[in-house]
């Protein structure tokens, strides 16, 4: 039986202490945490921005290529680029004003900043910033310490009778 609470007794105290380090922690880390996750969201933005900038440089590269070969490329783009009419009477081009383009690329950049501003930081440390509950958590956290040490402690048997210690 005096094995058993024991056994309890130990597995008590190390829960209570291993919460109440753990609160004590975040309650401390909250600004590092929050720091890492906002340096991690920027992180990936220039990650994808780089890869955006590689695929453009390999595409860009390629037409480049494609003009140095082929020039009946430069005929076929001329017009579209210089505004000139096209020597086939048959070939349509589109033409785009400018208010056009402008709305388009203000969308297509609503889109991208939408996608850019999804929040990475966890719910539970964006609840656990606010200075107060930061306080809060820490003297939970060291309560929790405390309560581990003060019941959970292991007991010292009772000398006997005789004065003998143990």
């Amino acid at each position: 039986m005096l094995q058993r609470q024991n056994i309890l007794r130990t597995l008590l105290f190390a829960i209570f202490l291993s919460v109440g380090a753990a609160t004590l922690g975040v309650s401390i880390l909250v600004d590092d945490l929050l720091q890492y996750y906002h340096n991690r969201q920027l992180l990936e933005t220039a990650q994808k921005n780089l890869q955006r900038l590689e695929s453009l440089n390999i595409d860009y590269d390629a037409l480049l290529q494609r003009l140095k070969t082929d020039t009946s490329v430069v005929k076929s783009i001329a017009p579209a680029i210089v505004g000139s009419e096209p020597p086939d009477t048959n070939a349509i081009y589109p033409k785009a004003t400018v208010e056009q383009l402008a709305a388009a690329q203000e969308v297509l950049s609503e889109d991208l900043a939408r996608q850019d501003t999804q929040p990475t930081v966890p719910k539970w440390l964006r609840r656990s910033s606010p200075p107060w509950r930061r306080a809060v958590l820490f003297l939970a956290g060291a309560s929790l310490i405390l309560i581990s040490f003060v019941s959970f402690s292991p007991v010292k048997e009772k000398a006997n009778k005789a004065g003998i210690s143990p």
